[in-house]
């Protein structure tokens, strides 16, 4: 720096901004800059093709008849709500909540929906509202979403971590967990699940898994953050209600987001807080909280944004299943692909029992455990010599395992490419040492 003027210091900061996880993101959209060549299983992004057709300025016009026709105005009346600020707790709340109840069976009130700035602002909000000290600590399965994890550290939120199985959070350490806080003079204040294909594990919860965590919350009284961004992908007929469908006694928050079913550009997405609150002034909700926070943050979603979430939402029904049933058949299609790719490419005597995968049944991702450390400088040569890219899992992880673990999303590609990124992958499997040979 030359001149006069300020010079900060980092540790003059917020520590969180040192943190590795909030470099996470910003890492992978470096490397695949770095290396436009190569095919990239990195981002868990939305296919390109749902975009081909998409026509905002129909989905605004179907928008905008709907809100003149049920409140009784005009359709240039209507169509000046977009051009304004627009209530905190946003639009198409009504939209939201009724499709939750028909596809779902999640009976919410309109008022307890807010519509975020995607799914990150309902996780930060939720946290900034619920986390009132120190001593309220946020649990999170190991691994888990970094969004959440930064997040929380941003707010100065402590976080636990409780080991992942096939059925979601070990509920035996989340219990112990709870007591162990609780003698300190702390507590679990609330847990962040995905049950459905949780990005970046593919953890599914099943429906008696799903009751017994929300049991356990009940009894150690501590509050469930659903994250749903993922459950759309899952096979209909086998799906397990959502927490919040299972929820009698309000311990969910849901959030939600239209980035995978619509379009991330528009950056809307949703929290539903229905708890009541006891004040002085009279009882409300937890989402007039959130609301509150959000004027405070972001001041409103984008109303022109929303119309165009509301349109897409009106043109299939006002039905969230239906909006994501085309999209789930392409992501489907594409993770049976890329596991059977994998079966044809990345196996063999040379590959038996160095490299392992998971095979989920939904979702964007495949976690793979490779017999190395699959760090930065493992991701760059993988990229600049073999031409494929992957994610590091270990910003996922609390504990500082997943070291040797990485993450392919199979969202973004087509089928050829998926075919020629995962021969790309095999070679450089074969490439990285054979840890079980030792010497004599």
């Amino acid at each position: 720096m030359t001149g006069p003027g300020v010079r900060l210091a980092a540790e003059e900061l917020h520590p969180a901004l040192s943190d590795p996880v909030l470099d996470a993101m910003s890492f992978l959209n470096e490397i695949m800059a770095r290396h436009p060549d190569a095919v990239s299983f990195a981002p868990g992004a939305p296919h390109l093709s749902h975009f081909d057709d998409l026509d905002p300025d129909r989905y605004v016009r179907r928008y905008v008849a709907h809100v003149a026709a049920r409140r009784g105005v005009s359709e240039r009346r209507a169509r000046q709500v977009l051009f304004e600020y627009g209530p905190s707790r946003g639009l198409i709340g009504d939209l939201v909540a009724r499709a939750l109840h028909a596809d779902y069976g999640c009976a919410v009130p309109e008022r307890s929906v807010v519509i975020t700035v995607g799914a990150q602002e309902a996780m930060f909000l939720a946290l900034r509202v619920l986390g009132r000290t120190p001593d309220d600590v946020l649990a999170v399965v190991n691994p888990s979403y970094v969004g959440i994890i930064g997040a929380a550290r941003l707010l100065g939120m402590p976080v636990v971590a409780v080991n992942d199985t096939d059925d979601g959070p070990d509920l035996a350490q989340l219990a112990a967990e709870c007591r162990r806080l609780r003698a300190e003079g702390r507590r679990v204040r609330a847990l962040y699940v995905a049950p459905d294909f949780a990005n970046p594990s593919g953890t599914y919860l099943p429906a008696g898994a799903r009751r017994r965590l929300l049991e356990l919350a009940e009894r150690e009284d501590f509050l469930i953050l659903e994250d749903t961004a993922y459950g759309f992908t899952g096979p209909a007929a086998r799906r397990a209600p959502t927490l919040k469908a299972l929820d009698p006694g309000a311990r969910v928050v849901l959030l939600g987001t239209f980035a995978k079913i619509c379009l991330p550009g528009a950056r809307v997405g949703f929290a539903v807080a229905d708890q009541p609150v006891a004040a002085a002034r009279g009882e409300r909700l937890l989402a007039d909280d959130l609301a509150a926070a959000k004027s405070m943050v972001t001041v409103n979603t984008s109303p022109l944004a929303q119309a165009v979430i509301g349109g897409m939402l009106l043109e299939h029904g006002g039905s969230l299943a239906a909006l994501g049933r085309a999209r789930a058949e392409l992501y489907n299609a594409n993770l049976a692909h890329l596991l059977d790719a994998l079966e044809r490419h990345a196996t063999g005597p040379d590959l038996h029992g160095r490299v392992t995968w998971h095979r989920p049944r939904g979702g964007f991702f495949v976690r793979m455990r490779l017999p190395v450390p699959a760090d930065a400088a493992l991701l760059e040569r993988c990229a600049a010599v073999h031409k494929v890219l992957w994610t590091p899992m270990s910003p996922f992880y609390l504990d500082g395992s997943g070291t040797h673990e990485i993450r392919l999303s199979c969202s973004y590609l087509d089928p050829g490419e998926i075919d020629d990124g995962v021969a790309r992958l095999a070679g450089f499997l074969r490439s990285l040492p054979d840890t079980r040979r030792r010497s004599p």
